[in-house]
């Protein structure tokens, strides 16, 4: 995607000076999205516990990203020690890194099956070679998904009479969310790329505020119209008919269907199944957990710091960035990260293989 006329992924590899071995080395770029909207910033990480801290501290962040990130991270981990004990014990960290996204699961064991027949030699190179590739991949599969949602949202579009096709998303399932394009928003930036007169309503998303901050920095880049609402303002919108369709997009999607997403979207799964609203899913392969089935019971659920609703970071009218505490001092607060929403609740799962209903989505990978 470009920012100010130019092009950027979300990560990327920076090619530093040779070894006495004559490899390359490299460090890895990022985008801090702990930053935005306010300020763009580039970070190099050379370290794997670099790594480990932005994925942790969420200056990467959604699922398809996370995948990319645990790679180069394995990859840094080989640059230093490209052992059977180090290659191990650098998998183990990362997966503590963050439990909920299954990305992270799939990428660091695809860097470890790549890795583990080759001798030590030869391991540097084909550790970021894989994990180029990972990005590679992730870039193509959500061109993908954009092309099959615009194929929804066309056709929902020309059933309607509407001038303006209202879409609604939570959360920041867009470029910055993955490589690059997004998930939930590929399709939103095919249809306008495509010249439809689309609109998205961007829920606020709390405590983080992704979808305030992160989503509505990109659409204002791609030039797609919006606005930010309050997480709460969602169900009043679609009982009033100002909502036509939902895409979001998911951490981890059960072999069955449910799907969980960052917390509030099951409460918009119910507001859209009982005003009869398209609730739709987006999500790359790589986020399909087929070990598991009951997402309630199956999946971890991150607890982050209370502090994350405690407090807000904004823009203080002198222009500096600031962090003030919103709720009483001696209150205490629950921070739960994601939900579960149930598969009966969502309409389709966009993929790269195309549209399914949530109980047809092993027919639709065999």
């Amino acid at each position: 995607m470009k920012i100010d006329e130019k092009y950027y992924r979300t990560i990327w590899p920076i090619t530093g000076a040779a070894s006495p071995e004559n490899d390359a080395i490299f460090s890895v770029g990022i985008i801090d999205q702990t930053l935005l909207p306010h300020r763009f910033e580039v970070k190099e990480l050379a370290r794997l516990d670099e790594m480990i801290l932005a994925i942790k501290t969420m200056q990467v962040r959604g699922a398809p990203l996370i995948g990319a990130a645990a790679a180069y991270g394995m990859a840094l981990a080989v640059q230093t020690d490209a052992s059977d004990t180090h290659i191990e014990k650098s998998a183990q960290a990362l997966l503590q890194s963050r439990p909920t996204a299954v990305n992270l699961r799939w990428a660091v064991n695809r860097m470890q099956i790549a890795l583990a027949a080759l001798p030590l030699k030869a391991r540097n190179q084909k550790a970021w070679e894989e994990a180029r590739l990972i990005c590679d991949e992730d870039v193509q599969i959500n061109q993908a998904i954009g092309g099959h949602g615009l194929a929804l949202i066309q056709d929902a579009a020309a059933k309607g009479s509407k001038s303006v096709f209202n879409i609604l998303t939570h959360c920041n399932a867009g470029w910055l969310a993955t490589v690059d394009w997004g998930t939930a928003l590929a399709p939103i930036y095919a249809a306008h790329d495509a010249g439809m007169n689309v609109h998205v309503w961007v829920d606020e998303t709390r405590p983080r505020n992704q979808g305030a901050s992160l989503t509505a920095w990109e659409l204002v880049k791609h030039g797609v119209p919006h606005t930010i609402i309050s997480d709460n303002a969602g169900g009043h919108l679609m009982q009033h008919g100002q909502v036509d369709m939902i895409i979001v997009g998911a951490d981890r999607v059960t072999s069955t269907g449910d799907v969980c997403n960052k917390i509030g979207t099951y409460l918009k799964a119910l507001a859209a199944f009982d005003n009869n609203i398209p609730f739709y899913v987006a999500v790359p392969s790589p986020t399909i957990d087929w070990t598991i089935q009951d997402g309630l019971s199956d999946i971890e659920i991150e607890m982050r710091d209370a502090d994350e609703v405690r407090f807000m970071t904004g823009l203080a009218k002198d222009g500096a960035i600031q962090t003030v505490r919103v709720t009483p001092i001696h209150s205490h607060a629950l921070n739960p990260a994601f939900d579960v929403t149930p598969a009966r609740l969502v309409t389709g799962i966009i993929t790269e293989r195309g549209v399914t209903a949530p109980n047809k989505l092993k027919q639709l990978f065999n």
